[in-house]
């Protein structure tokens, strides 16, 4: 019913940045709030940020002040605008999303983000 594709992965040196975009297609309407997780080697998936569709985001606290999550609802897309990157970031990111007809959670297929000098 919604299909996410990530995109925007790639290698970068610490204290880079990177942008990373996720397009929503299909049941669009049906979407409520979208997020990003991710999950490093060896560990699990974990919340980075999440955004309503109108409204205040919210962040975890490893990335509060160096990522924005920001949504175009006209494109259907979210973005994650990411500063200042650490090794620690190194993870592959996926793009969710949250249904409110059926309550059902979509996952994207995740991008890589490589943080290394």
């Amino acid at each position: 019913q919604v299909q996410l594709v990530e995109s925007g992965g790639g290698l970068v040196q610490p204290g880079g940045s990177l942008r990373l975009s996720c397009a929503a297609s299909g049941r669009i309407l049906n979407i409520d709030r979208m997020g990003w997780y991710r999950q490093g080697p060896g560990k699990e998936r974990e919340l980075v940020a999440n955004i309503p569709r109108s409204g205040s985001a919210l962040y975890a606290d490893s990335v509060k002040g160096r990522f924005t999550i920001s949504r175009d609802n006209v494109k259907n897309t979210i973005y994650l605008q990411m500063n200042n990157l650490k090794p620690e970031d190194t993870a592959v990111y996926f793009c969710h999303a949250h249904t409110l007809i059926d309550m059902y959670n979509y996952w994207g297929q995740g991008t890589q983000v490589t943080v290394s000098s």
